[in-house]
């Protein structure tokens, strides 16, 4: 799909203005400041995105390098032998869990978690509106209206088999009588 636009874009580009006044060339035409607005608001959401990505991450690398000095604090105080092996593991599990925990619990966490997830979900519907529009301009379905005509069919289908059901029963009744 993109290429197909990329190729209507260049054609327009190198074409006389008059292009743009028939088929989908018009319709492009007249959907570019629709688009370039939504690409506009999609690069600002992805500038919010990759920020609350990154404080994610940040949040992460962190809680693992803090947890990661308690485990080795402590190590000193285990004997190095064979049998220390167990509390080792059992010490290294045991403060990974306390601060992950911990770091799961916060409310800073949770809330940059939380516009994190908005952040992409309003960027899905960004490009999907983006997209709608580009199918739009080409008078190809949008993808609500090919759920609508899926939705159509199967009510249709279930009509159907009632239908048969019912014209079936019917002719078993005549074929008793």
């Amino acid at each position: 799909m993109s290429m197909f636009w990329s190729d209507m874009i260049s054609m327009m580009s190198s074409k006389p203005a008059s292009m743009t006044a028939v088929g989908p060339l018009r319709n492009m035409s007249a959907n570019l400041k629709k688009i370039t607005s939504e690409l506009t608001e999609a690069n600002q959401e992805i500038i919010d995105f990759n920020n609350r990505l990154l404080e994610y991450y940040t949040k992460l690398g962190e809680t693992w390098t803090d947890a990661q000095k308690k485990v080795s604090a402590k190590m000193s105080s285990i004997p190095q032998d064979e049998e220390s092996f167990e509390a080792y593991k059992r010490v290294w599990i045991d403060m990974f869990e306390n601060n992950f925990t911990q770091l799961f619990d916060s409310t800073d966490f949770s809330k940059n978690y939380n516009k994190l997830v908005s952040k992409e979900l309003d960027l899905m519907k960004r490009w999907n509106t983006i997209m709608d529009i580009m199918l739009k301009s080409s008078n190809l379905p949008t993808k609500e209206e090919i759920e609508e005509i899926y939705k159509e069919m199967h009510s249709l289908k279930q009509r159907i088999a009632k239908l048969e059901s019912g014209n079936k029963k019917t002719r078993d009744r005549k074929n008793v009588k």
